[in-house]
């Protein structure tokens, strides 16, 4: 068995992702704040992965050597580095375009996706319990977005939507490279593909900032640095289904600085469509822990073994 397999510790795992959640909420309103003192998408991206690497590699120089960053696979990690930056433009691009209760929200659409991806991708058959709750999801969203008449924009709606979409597909990912890797490795190599994509651009959208844009930059690579981390830590101790009912509590939080940055607060669409879509995702959760709980056949087998 390889040295850095994980073991499923799934109480720590829900505490580590409820912090992971309150961190990438706070990056999300930082994120709008940068964007609305006029710093271009590109440039925040930049800069919440460029911060990423001398944490790290400052982290590892503490605790175990740069040893610790030795990987296998390589190529694994440029491909989730190019998954993730796509995953950057429309999750950072939703929080923009939309107030942060509805980006959120439409984040939560992620666990949807991740049903649709299992059956293309890993050929999981799936029964009804599920495509009913995909269903539900999605009924939810088109509460929420009110195509044609909605109070968000639907373009915004749909890059929020895209952005779940890569949030499933790299949650597949990340999985599979917690079974050889350490959460600190992933997250290193992450910001090391994607911090060079973005630095391309930096010469056509880059400006000036005084210490104010200064300190929201630093702000957003601290508080993505440190949600990255624990994100991936999660999955490392516990399963997606296991995990994933902690993501709820971001709406808490877009609610809070919506209200106290921005003075925004979400209309009764919103709060009609989002039980919708949380009921779905708990659904989906709730089928495979069943699906994945070990039979009373297995268990006796493991006990004789």
């Amino acid at each position: 068995m390889d040295a850095a397999a994980p073991r499923h510790r799934p109480l720590l795992a829900l505490i580590i992702r409820l912090g992971a959640i309150g961190a990438l909420a706070t990056m999300s309103a930082l994120i709008k704040l940068a964007s609305q003192r006029g710093i271009h998408l590109l440039e925040i991206m930049f800069w919440r992965q460029a911060i990423t690497i001398p944490i790290a590699l400052a982290w590892v120089m503490a605790t175990g050597g740069i040893g610790m960053l030795a990987t296998k696979r390589p190529g694994t990690h440029l491909i989730r580095g190019l998954y993730g930056t796509i995953g950057m433009v429309l999750n950072f691009g939703a929080v923009i375009l939309l107030p942060l209760a509805e980006a959120t929200t439409m984040s939560f659409t992620a666990p949807i996706w991740a049903v649709i991806l299992s059956t293309l991708l890993l050929k999981e058959k799936v029964g009804i319990w599920r495509w009913s709750a995909v269903a539900l999801g999605f009924v939810g969203v088109l509460v929420i977005a009110q195509p044609g008449g909605g109070h968000i924009p639907l373009f915004g709606a749909l890059v929020g939507i895209g952005g779940a979409f890569m949030v499933a597909l790299i949650s597949i990912q990340i999985a599979d490279l917690n079974r050889t890797d350490q959460p600190l490795t992933i997250v290193f190599y992450f910001a090391l593909f994607s911090a060079p994509l973005t630095a391309i651009a930096l010469p056509f959208v880059a400006t000036t900032h005084d210490w104010h844009g200064g300190l929201l930059l630093l702000g957003i690579g601290l508080a993505g640095s440190a949600g990255q981390l624990l994100l991936t830590a999660a999955l490392r101790f516990g399963k997606v289904a296991s995990v994933i009912v902690m993501d709820y509590s971001a709406l808490f939080w877009a609610t809070l600085y919506g209200s106290l940055l921005f003075g925004v607060l979400p209309p009764a669409s919103t709060w009609l469509g989002v039980p919708l879509i949380v009921a779905a995702g708990l659904v989906i959760a709730w089928r495979e822990h069943r699906l994945t709980r070990p039979t009373d056949r297995d268990v006796a087998r493991a006990e004789g073994t």
